[in-house]
């Protein structure tokens, strides 16, 4: 039996939940699973968009079979070729030999380094602005290069205002029965994923989404439909508004978030008094890590919701903790932006860390490095608290500022 959903008359998800990956892409834990979504427009033609990952062509087959009920499928529209959502292909090809393969030549190009079928006998290529009619329905091709790879578009129908939007509007997590986003309270539930999704996934190419989001504006949408996560409805413009920040590197909050890395707990007790008086002077949402024990992936996401960073680190073979160093090079990786950060440094014998993490972050645009900094050698002494407190004023000056 399938487990397609009706989303629109017209249109169907047909896609399929994964809750036993553990990290996606192999990196990125995902405790709450993932969804590789696929859709399905009936028409006087019938078009799908995208596929599914390999370990679940058998249902998602089921699912577009069931919706099809003996229909020829015609086009296949493949806006995304990541594997998580184009290694199906072949599998629709040999259940629907005749179908029409929609992409742009370079993810035309990539499939023929995926498959070996006879990709050209297949691909209808498309270019910006470029049109196809089903019937009554009629799909606009957008290109957006680099959200997250190179050969993605996206895909508009006019008739209904939908947007495939393949990656972009997504999140981790699977789809648990509630299919659309205004069933849920998103903002408490899914938004940190969506974040952290974001952030780690597309959060580099913030030009590249500026650059879709304006197209994104010509266009009279009134549902996106993204290729992992929920549908969207309503409060689309909400939606919109979070890519923008993200996107722009922006923060959500005025706001800081403190990562330390500490072996014997002195490093974490310098910054659990920092974080005590920036909260007896009215800074809310704080948070705090130890990069030991959080994924790099949690701490970039709350980087992006913040207005300041605090990283604090033991010196370690005469340079940054390695787990720091992580964060550090992962945040750069990401092309963050736009923050003010201030640093703590430990050591013994030769207190170095500081420096090194400011190297490590000295790529980075418009980043203000407060004057007041900390150094600590084993442990915390008394006459320290000015050093603290001074740190402490300095971040809530430039809060308020």
């Amino acid at each position: 039996m399938n487990c397609a959903r009706k989303i629109t008359d017209s249109l169907y998800w047909v896609g399929v939940n994964d809750r036993k990956i553990a990290l996606f892409e192999n990196v990125y834990p995902v405790p709450r699973g993932v969804s590789y979504n696929s859709y399905l427009l009936t028409d006087e033609k019938c078009a799908l968009f995208d596929t599914a990952d390999a370990a679940f062509t058998h249902h998602f087959l089921e699912n577009i079979r069931g919706v099809l009920n003996s229909r020829p499928l015609d086009y296949l529209i493949v806006n995304h070729m990541e594997p998580d959502h184009c290694a199906s292909i072949i599998d629709i090809v040999n259940c629907y030999p005749d179908v029409k393969i929609v992409c742009t030549a370079k993810a035309a190009g990539i499939m023929k380094q995926f498959f070996d079928f006879d990709v050209d006998k297949h691909v209808i290529s498309v270019k910006e602005g470029d049109t196809l009619s089903l019937g009554s329905h009629e799909l606009t091709f957008v290109m957006a290069p680099m959200v997250h790879w190179p050969e993605v578009m996206v895909s508009y129908e006019k008739t209904e205002k939908i947007l495939f939007s393949a990656d972009a509007f997504g999140s981790f997590g699977a789809i648990d029965g509630n299919l659309f986003a205004d069933e849920i309270d998103y903002e408490s539930v899914w938004l940190p994923e969506a974040r952290r999704y974001y952030t780690n996934i597309v959060g580099k190419f913030g030009m590249q989404v500026q650059a879709l989001l304006k197209k994104a504006s010509g266009l009279d949408i009134s549902m996106i439909c993204p290729l992992h996560s929920l549908v969207w409805r309503k409060n689309i413009p909400w939606l919109l508004d979070k890519y923008s920040k993200w996107s722009s590197y922006e923060p959500e909050e005025k706001s800081v978030v403190l990562a330390y890395a500490s072996v014997y707990g002195h490093t974490e007790n310098a910054v659990d008094i920092l974080a005590a008086k920036l909260a007896e002077k009215g800074v809310a949402s704080l948070s705090v890590y130890d990069v030991s024990k959080t994924h790099p992936s949690y701490i970039i996401a709350d980087a992006f919701r913040c207005s300041n960073l605090v990283f604090a680190s033991i010196t370690y073979n005469n340079g940054i903790f390695c787990n720091m160093d992580t964060l550090l090079h992962q945040l750069a990786a990401h092309n963050l932006q736009n923050r003010t950060v201030a640093f703590m440094e430990n050591g013994t014998w030769a207190p170095v860390s500081g420096k090194h993490m400011r190297e490590a972050l000295s790529s980075l645009k418009n980043i203000r490095v407060l004057e007041e900094s900390v150094t600590i050698k084993s442990s915390l002494k008394d006459d320290q608290e000015a050093s603290i407190s001074a740190m402490a004023d300095s971040i809530y000056q430039s809060l308020i500022g």
